[in-house]
C-alpha cells in the first residue's frame, strides 16, 4: 500500500484540491481527481526528500482557518490602503528570523506569507535561518515579524517534523 501512495497526505490534499477546483463531486470528476492524486505523488516521490507527518492535526486545522481569516482581513486592509492615497503606503523589507527547521515547515510558512495580501517572501538565506519578507505598508516591522512567528510559524513548529 505504501508503494501506492508515497504521500497519502499529498494524495488526500492533491484529490480534495481537484474536487474543489471542479466545484463537482460527479463520479467521473472524483475517478479522475482520485488517479490523479495517486500518479502524482508516484512520479514526485523521488523529489521528496523526506516523508510528511503531522503531529498535531487540531493544530493544523486551527491554522488553516487563521490564515483563511487573515487573507480576508487582509484583502479588506489593502482594498482600503490602495484605493487610498499612495503617500500615506510605507513598503518595507525585513528579515524573519526562523526557529522552524523542516523544509516543508518553512516552505508553507513562506507561501503562507505570501498568500496574505500585502506580504511576500522573497528569499530564504542559505543556511535557512533568515526569510526575507516584502510588505506593502509596515508601520513597525518588529510587530509584523512577531504577529507572522506567533500567527503562523508557532503552530507550524507543532504541526510538522522531521521523520
Amino acid at each position: 500500500m505504501f508503494k501506492l501512495l508515497p504521500h497519502p497526505i499529498l494524495s488526500l490534499t492533491l484529490w480534495i484540491i481537484w474536487l474543489l477546483l471542479n466545484n463537482t463531486v460527479a463520479a467521473g470528476h472524483m475517478l479522475l481527481g482520485l488517479i490523479l492524486a495517486i500518479v502524482i505523488p508516484l512520479l514526485t516521490a523521488r523529489f521528496w526528500p523526506e516523508k510528511v507527518r503531522i503531529l498535531a492535526p487540531l493544530t493544523l486545522l486551527k491554522y488553516i482557518a487563521i490564515v483563511l481569516w487573515d487573507i480576508v482581513i487582509a484583502n479588506l486592509m489593502i482594498a482600503k490602503l490602495i484605493v487610498g492615497r499612495n503617500d500615506k503606503l510605507k513598503p518595507a523589507f525585513f528579515r524573519i528570523e526562523l526557529d522552524i527547521q523542516t523544509p516543508i515547515g518553512i516552505s508553507i510558512l513562506a507561501n503562507t506569507i505570501s498568500l496574505t495580501p500585502g506580504t511576500v517572501s522573497c528569499d530564504l538565506s542559505a543556511d535557512r535561518r533568515y526569510l526575507l519578507v516584502h510588505s506593502l505598508h509596515t508601520e513597525n516591522a518588529s510587530d509584523d515579524i512577531k504577529q507572522i512567528k506567533q500567527r503562523y510559524e508557532t503552530p507550524l513548529i507543532k504541526v510538522f517534523t522531521s521523520c
